[in-house]
C-alpha cells in the first residue's frame, strides 16, 4: 500500500512537469481572456448553429453515436479520477501552501493565503480541470447528434458555458475553495460519467440516483464551506480571490435554482442523469430497429 501511495505521489505531485508547474498568463495553454471568450463564444455559436442544422439532417447513426457516447464518458470518468486523486495528494503533500497540522490543511483548502502564488501541483491540477471542462462540450454535440433536443436545455448550456469562466478565474485570481471544488466536482463526475458509461454499454446501474444526491451535497457544502471563508476573508488574515468565490457562488446558487426548477418542470422526479441514460436508452432503440431493417 506504501509503495502504491508513493507510486501516485510521484506521478501525480512531485513529477518535475506537475511540481514546477506554473500559471502565467499569456503563456499558460488558455491563460488569456480572449482565449477564454473566444472559447465559450465558439461553444454557444456552434451549439446555436448546430441545432437549427440537425433539424432538417437525419441523426447520426446510432452504431456510431452509441460507442463514441461510450469512448467519450470513459475517458472523462478517468480523467475526473485522476484529477480527484491528483489534487488530494496535492493537498496532503503541499507543504508551501498548507500548514502540516491536518485540520490546517483542510481549512487551507478552503482559504489560501493572500499572497498565494499560482504555481506547484495544486494549479497544475487546476489547469488540467480548466481545460476539462472545454473537452466537456462533447456532451452538448454528442446531444445534437442524436437530434434529443428536449434535453438540449438553458441549464446544460449555460453550466457548460459558465463553468470555463469559473475554472479561468481559478487560475488567474488564485481563488480559495477551487481545490475542494475541483476534489468535490470529479468526485461526483467520476460517478456521473462512469454511470453514462455503463448505459452505453447496455448496462443500466441502480445507483443513478448517488449521482443527483452527490450533486445536491457538493452544492451544499459549497456554500457551508463559503460561509466559512467569508468570515475569515472578513475577520481574518484574509483569502486569496475572493471576488472570484463571491462569483463562484452566485454561480452555484443560480446553478442549484436551474436544476430544481427544471426537474420540476421537465422532467418531475428525473435528473441530468436521467436525461443522459434515456439518450442512451434511445440510441439502443434505434439500433435494434435499423439492424431489424438489414
Amino acid at each position: 500500500m506504501e509503495s502504491v501511495y508513493s507510486t501516485l505521489t510521484y506521478w501525480l505531485v512531485n513529477h518535475p512537469n506537475i511540481a514546477n508547474f506554473t500559471w502565467t498568463e499569456g503563456e499558460t495553454l488558455g491563460s488569456t481572456v480572449f482565449f477564454v471568450s473566444g472559447v465559450v463564444t465558439a461553444y454557444l455559436s456552434a451549439t446555436f448553429l448546430l441545432r437549427h442544422v440537425m433539424v432538417s439532417l437525419p441523426s447520426l447513426s446510432p452504431r456510431i453515436l452509441k460507442p463514441i457516447t461510450a469512448v467519450h464518458s470513459l475517458i472523462l470518468c478517468l480523467l475526473s479520477l485522476t484529477m480527484a486523486v491528483g489534487c488530494t495528494l496535492s493537498l496532503a503533500s503541499s507543504s508551501d501552501i498548507v500548514p502540516s497540522h491536518p485540520t490546517a490543511r483542510f481549512f487551507r483548502a478552503i482559504c489560501l493565503p493572500m499572497d498565494v502564488k499560482p504555481s506547484g501541483p495544486l494549479f497544475f491540477w487546476a489547469q488540467v480541470f480548466y481545460l476539462s471542462k472545454i473537452l466537456e462540450f462533447g456532451d452538448t454535440l454528442l446531444i445534437i447528434l442524436g437530434k434529443s433536443f428536449q434535453r438540449l436545455s438553458f441549464l446544460h448550456v449555460y453550466h457548460h458555458a459558465v463553468v470555463v469562466i469559473m475554472c479561468f478565474l481559478w487560475l488567474r485570481t488564485q481563488q480559495s475553495m477551487f481545490p475542494f471544488g475541483l476534489v468535490a466536482n470529479s468526485t461526483v463526475h467520476v460517478i456521473m460519467y462512469g454511470y453514462y458509461f455503463l448505459c452505453a454499454v447496455g448496462m443500466r446501474p441502480k445507483w443513478k440516483r448517488l449521482v443527483t444526491d452527490c450533486q445536491v451535497l457538493q452544492f451544499l457544502l459549497s456554500f457551508a464551506f463559503g460561509g466559512w471563508m467569508f468570515q475569515e476573508h472578513v475577520f481574518g488574515s484574509g483569502c486569496s480571490g475572493f471576488w472570484a468565490c463571491a462569483f463562484n457562488g452566485v454561480f452555484n446558487a443560480s446553478l442549484l435554482a436551474l436544476f430544481f426548477n427544471f426537474r420540476s418542470k421537465n422532467y418531475a422526479n428525473k435528473t441530468r442523469l436521467d436525461t443522459w441514460a434515456e439518450m442512451v436508452k434511445d440510441v439502443g432503440k434505434k439500433a435494434i430497429r435499423s439492424k431489424k431493417t438489414d
